[in-house]
């Protein structure tokens, strides 16, 4: 096989379409059998970028956490949806 960087892992593409992940990878990511996994494609470079879901909601739920902490949306809604109902019923 030829020479891979660290972190980089040569792969076959199997006849159904399948690929293997090298153990060294799947124990490093702590990844077990019947684990879901996402595929994302970049159309501009044709790049692949897998990840497990777990990695991926992980990656997600830190996007918005630094958006005003000290806000709770939950609680801003119930209050706007007391004032709408305080407002009908004035009507």
């Amino acid at each position: 096989m030829p020479f891979s960087p660290p972190n980089q892992y040569g792969l076959q593409l199997g006849v159904r379409g399948r690929i293997v992940l090298p153990a060294a990878v799947r124990e490093q990511l702590e990844l077990k059998p019947g684990d879901r996994m996402v595929l994302t494609v970049d159309p501009d470079s044709g790049e692949m970028r897998l990840s497990s879901v777990r990695a991926a909601v992980h990656r997600f739920c830190g996007v918005l956490k630094d958006i005003s902490p000290e806000r709770i949306l939950s609680e801003e809604l119930i209050a706007e949806r007391r004032q709408e109902a305080m407002r009908e019923d004035q009507e």
